[in-house]
């Protein structure tokens, strides 16, 4: 499955390597110019351009600083007969930076919004479907996609040689594939939907990436893939309900996680809720938890107790020789969850109780030099 989304970007990366100027492309030239004048795009300031009307070609933008505005129209592509492929970009950007694209539907591309060589960019309040790639960035960084519908496309973002960039907040719902990063590190990954796909999140040679508070679940295959990675965190997602289904006509026997050849990788504080198979490890090593008294992961299938009623088991969950949750959560983690820790067992309380005995003997001590008898003299009779 793995190799198929990687195939799936490669060959959309392909498209996208050479910029494709056909006829029908709109440019936002660098002189703040738009070409063809007569196209559906408007700018009073050459800084914020604005759609006037839907538009069926793509958009080229080789201008820095600006702000493109959909005003809740779409971009729609269409299958270019000479090749009989999809058009290839909805929105190319090629070594741009400071550039919103935002409020506008972009569909049936090759690849939605392409972003090569591009920095400090937002990709924001968008509608991406049915595309090949919804998003993909190439050799591209520190750039924020954010609050985005992006559904029925076969990848839902793809990133390669992408480093520093934030996705969340997005609803990704009913791709083929979810989000793949391929040799990319430092990205944040937060707050995203992911549901009803193949496949949730892949993490393909990539390290030092953030997988955190994101609802990945009823998923066909895996919730979340790592292939040759490591030392990535992933922490606070609910994983839930993945591996269900059929794919190719044969019934998915899939997990809610899977690690091949994927060590030194930090993972605590999810929810592994009733997926096929909640761990498949393949021989890879790693850390499960988040010590005492921050706990490790919720497993739905733990059969342990929980004795001192603080929240965290008193065995630890196996998953396989080499790993296992030493504070496996005995209720689903939310951001507000916090062990519930006998109070005798904190620091703050010995020193209390200590001060409490200090205090008290010197109490006692002085009440008693206080009332101490004076001595009476017998006067000497005269």
């Amino acid at each position: 499955m793995l190799a198929l989304l990687l195939l799936t970007g490669v060959l959309t990366l392909t498209f996208g390597v050479q910029p494709v100027n056909a006829s029908g492309t709109i440019h936002i030239r660098a002189d703040g110019s738009v070409d063809p004048p007569t196209a559906n795009i408007v700018s009073a300031d050459k800084i914020t351009y604005t759609l006037t009307s839907n538009i069926y070609e793509g958009i080229d933008i080789e201008r820095d600083n600006i702000v493109v505005d959909g005003a809740g129209y779409f971009v729609q592509g269409y299958v270019a007969p000479e090749v009989g492929v999809p058009y290839p970009f909805g929105i190319q950007l090629t070594g741009r930076s400071n550039i919103t694209i935002k409020n506008m539907e972009i569909k049936a591309f090759g690849c939605g919004i392409f972003l090569s060589d591009s920095t400090s960019n937002s990709i924001f309040r968008n509608k991406i479907t049915k595309n090949n790639d919804g998003i993909q960035l190439f050799g591209s960084s520190n750039n924020n996609i954010h609050e985005n519908d992006i559904t029925d496309n076969e990848l839902g973002i793809f990133f390669s040689h992408s480093s520093d960039n934030n996705v969340s907040r997005n609803n990704i719902t009913d791709n083929e594939g979810g989000i793949m990063l391929e040799r990319s590190s430092n990205n944040s990954i937060a707050a995203n939907n992911l549901i009803g796909a193949t496949g949730g999140i892949c993490i393909s040679r990539s390290s030092r990436n953030s997988i955190s508070m994101n609802n990945i679940a009823a998923n066909n295959d895996f919730g979340i893939d790592l292939d040759d990675s490591s030392n990535n965190i992933i922490w606070g997602n609910n994983i839930t309900d993945n591996g269900y289904g059929w794919y190719m006509g044969y019934p998915c026997e899939g997990y809610g996680i899977r690690l091949t050849i994927s060590s030194h990788n930090t993972i605590y504080h999810n929810n592994f809720v009733n997926n096929t198979q909640q761990v498949d490890s393949d021989g890879s090593v790693n850390t499960w938890d988040d010590g005492y008294p921050s706990g490790g992961n919720y497993w739905s299938d733990y059969n342990g107790t929980d004795a001192d009623g603080d929240g965290i088991g008193n065995t630890p969950y196996v998953i396989d020789e080499n790993n296992q949750d030493n504070n496996p959560l005995t209720e689903q983690w939310n951001p507000s969850w916090s062990a519930r820790v006998p109070v005798w067992t904190q620091w703050w309380f010995w020193r209390i109780v200590i001060a409490g005995i200090i205090g008290l003997a010197g109490a006692i001590y002085f009440w008693k030099k206080r009332k101490k008898p004076t001595p009476t003299v017998t006067p000497i009779p005269s």
